[in-house]
């Protein structure tokens, strides 16, 4: 573990204090941060969810800042709560003719067995989070990325069917997620963390 990884989960499992976490991230580089949000396993991702409750608002304009074009990716680099296959990426963009939504996918090195993952994000105006839906798939992608499946299909229905994840603020550039299946809550936490703006 890193050095400001092993940093960050002190602060996380041993502060109620959030804004503490958010300035913390806030002042490391762009290469540091992802590498120390990666260090975070699953318990200071259960504790860093609950002190994410309600602390800021997150829109789909996090995931993908204003002005991005359309189909172009933006990197969110994630670890997820699992035993294994821990490290992914969720890659979100814009569509050419929707601001409502965004689409993405998963990539990971057991992609080609677990199938893409493509979801649709929305935001939740009420709550102040984002949605990542997996029940409703989009119906383009920017080129090169793997063709769009169901995912209530083949191997996919284990991993993504059903599914829904709802990101919270955690900083500028960091976001806390929990997924629910059928609308109920499940064992399941990740982080995200947004590439550096080009």
């Amino acid at each position: 573990m890193s050095d400001v990884g092993h940093q960050l989960q002190e602060l996380v499992l041993k502060s109620n204090d959030i804004s503490e976490m958010k300035s913390f991230l806030d002042a490391l580089s762009d290469e540091e941060r992802p590498a120390a949000v990666r260090c975070l396993g699953p318990r200071a991702q259960r504790r860093l969810w609950r002190l994410a409750d309600g602390f800021a608002r997150v829109t789909l304009d996090d995931m993908v800042p204003p002005g991005h074009a359309p189909f172009a990716p933006v990197r969110h680099y994630g670890r997820n709560s699992l035993l294994a296959f821990t490290i992914f990426e969720k890659r979100f963009y814009r569509f050419q003719d929707r601001d409502d939504a965004l689409g993405g996918a998963n990539f990971q090195s057991i992609a080609k067995f677990t199938g893409p993952g493509y979801y649709t994000a929305r935001n939740d105006v009420e709550r102040g989070e984002v949605l990542i839906d997996y029940t409703q798939v989009p119906t383009e992608h920017p080129e090169g990325w793997p063709p769009i499946v169901p995912n209530e299909r083949g191997v996919s229905r284990f991993i993504y069917g059903n599914m829904i994840d709802t990101l919270r603020r955690v900083s500028e550039h960091v976001t806390i997620g929990h997924a629910a299946r059928h609308g109920k809550e499940i064992p399941a936490w990740f982080l995200l963390c947004r590439e550096a703006e080009l």
